[in-house]
């Protein structure tokens, strides 16, 4: 018999083989029939799941959206009633999302779902009754079609695989917030269309040596927060991991180490908003990252994500209800929220103790660069206790205002907004509202470029309130809405991942207006004759700070900003408060 899978994707379209009555056909995967040492090309996956949900009702495989290279993104959904409206689904059942390939170099999840799919549509495994699971198969589509043997540098397996970088050399896993590519754009419409309760998103580490295959990288419980992060913290993490123990797969959390042995302790990792468990974190969905380790033999990484994935359906499934309630009432807590944490930092006084199982690591010298080097000793485990961080707390906060009103102009942020199902009205008429706003009083720029950006950090602002002119058009935008979590940390300037920071207004940070120096001097001299405050301070501040001493230029600089000449827009940051009364 002919397996459907082998088939082109024309022909897997149209039937490559008539299958006999009463013949089940056989839907093995490259993984399957490579005995664990090859993962599945583009191609193949998409010709694999077309060939399933053409054999099974229960699977649906459908087209949305676009990617950077050309091809579209595709969503493969299980669902034993065969319903695959998500509006309908979501009113009886619990949503799990899972996300594959976004570094299609680690293709554990890749193999692994499409195993994970079959066995559930040919009843190998139990149906789940209240719980529906969708996939995207390979969200990478440019970084799957760039394929490999070596770019993986330290990863025992597969034989050949795809690269970390997307079509345009984006990573994805980077991308969620200031939504570069076309991939991060479509990704949002699926999330959306989902709104799932559950998110998965399967990946391999890189770092220390250790005895596990599977670690887990759950989104921070403190930054999600409320009943969403209680529930993750304290019934979703430690059900996964003893049903993990109990079918013996160990797991621990991702080992957050780099040049250094796990023996000291280590801490859980913060997903901010620019990464996809960080990004569902902002619809209060429960999510995780699976990071299986990089030097297991391949199979058994594949076997790990694939049990991980069965385990967590079989915990939310007889809970659905539970944690539909969990994610519905944390929306309803953030809705009822005053302030809101915009910046974290670890909380060294709050840790747990984990049996974590490693090897005893040790410092040579190198023979390669006569330096010292560190080696694991894979013929001396063990298994000791060591300290995890894994509370973190709030270094500030903002209150929460009614919403914001946004020039129509901002076309980019207007756009992504609309990408995220953002609700807002433009303004029918001309209007002076009161408002806050604010100033970028500093902030820091990095040296070097991060994925197309130079990323801003520590942004300070300086607000204050006044009435704002503003045309027909413009937005009003109320924080009162789903999306209340990503409005805050996209248009708040000192969020890490703000708008701001990902320099979508970096036009206002350059003066378009100067002064000649001979002209402006009289105009000076005049300002510091008729206002004694005013020269005290200059008098003050030229001779302490450095750029100021031995610079005229700069000095009176320092005075145009403080004149009426200084041009309003330099530095404004131009979307404005108007908070709650």
């Amino acid at each position: 018999m002919k397996n459907l899978y082998f088939c082109g994707l024309f022909l897997a379209l149209i039937g490559c083989e008539t299958v006999t009555q009463n013949e089940e056909p056989e839907f093995t995967t490259v993984f399957e029939t490579s005995k664990g040492s090859e993962t599945a090309t583009y191609q193949e996956t998409l010709d694999f799941y077309m060939a399933l949900a053409k054999e099974y009702p229960e699977i649906n495989f459908q087209n949305i959206g676009e990617t950077d290279s050309g091809l579209p993104l595709h969503l493969v959904t299980y669902n034993p009633e065969g319903e695959f409206d998500f509006n309908s689904i979501r009113e009886e059942k619990a949503i799990i999302l899972v996300n594959n390939g976004i570094h299609p170099g680690e293709s554990d999840g890749i193999d692994a779902t499409m195993m994970l799919f079959r066995d559930l549509a040919s009843g190998k495994l139990k149906q789940p009754l209240n719980t529906v699971i969708t996939a995207i198969p390979i969200y990478n589509v440019g970084g799957a079609l760039n394929r490999n043997s070596y770019s993986r540098t330290n990863q025992n397996g597969p034989k050949s695989y795809g690269f970390r970088g997307n079509a345009r050399n984006f990573d994805l896993n980077r991308d969620f917030i200031k939504s570069d590519t076309k991939n991060a754009q479509t990704f949002s419409q699926i999330f959306h269309l989902v709104k799932p309760h559950v998110f998965i998103d399967n990946h391999v580490s890189n770092g220390a040596d250790y005895q596990y295959t599977l670690t887990h990288l759950f989104t921070q419980h403190n930054r999600l927060g409320g009943a969403a992060g209680n529930y993750l913290e304290k019934e979703l993490r430690p059900q996964l991991e003893n049903a993990l123990e109990k079918d013996g797969w160990p797991i621990t959390p991702y080992v957050n180490v780099f040049g250094r042995t796990p023996d000291a302790g280590f801490s859980q990792f913060m997903d901010y908003s620019r990464y996809s468990s960080g990004y569902t974190t902002l619809w209060n969905t429960l999510g995780m990252m699976v990071e299986t380790h990089m030097l297991k033999p391949y199979d058994q990484r594949v076997k790990g994500t694939y049990t991980l994935m069965e385990k967590m359906l079989g915990i939310v499934d007889p809970e659905s209800d539970n944690v539909k309630n969990v994610v519905a009432e944390a929306h309803r807590q953030m809705l009822e929220k005053k302030h809101y944490p915009l910046q974290w930092t670890l909380d060294s006084t709050q840790t747990r103790s984990l049996d974590f199982k490693g090897f005893e690591g040790e410092w040579t010298t190198s023979a390669a660069t006569g330096l010292n080097r560190l080696r694991y000793d894979r013929s001396k485990p063990f298994e000791k206790p060591v300290t995890y961080y894994d509370h973190y707390k709030p270094v500030d906060s903002i209150a929460i205002p009614e919403g914001y009103l946004i020039p129509k102009q901002w076309r980019e942020v207007i756009a992504r907004l609309d990408q995220n199902q953002i609700e807002y009205i433009a303004l029918e008429k001309d209007t002076v509202l009161e408002v806050e706003s604010y100033r970028i009083a500093d902030f820091g720029t990095a040296k070097s470029p991060f994925e197309g950006h130079y990323i801003h950090y520590n942004t300070q602002v300086k607000a204050t309130t006044k009435n704002m002119a503003f045309k027909t058009g413009d937005l009003w935008v109320p924080t009162q809405q789903a999306g209340i979590r990503y409005l805050l940390e996209t248009l708040e300037p000192q969020a890490p991942d703000s708008f701001f920071n990902w320099n979508y207004f970096d036009i206002i940070l350059q003066q378009k207006e100067h002064f000649s120096p001979y002209v402006f001097e009289d105009t000076a001299l005049n300002m510091l004759e008729n206002d004694s405050l005013l020269k005290k301070e200059f008098d003050s501040i030229r001779t302490a700070d450095p750029r100021l001493i031995d610079n005229p230029y700069s000095q009176l600089d320092w005075l145009h900003k403080r004149s009426k000449h200084y041009e309003k827009a330099h530095l404004q940051y131009p979307i404005y408060r108007v908070p709650k009364q």
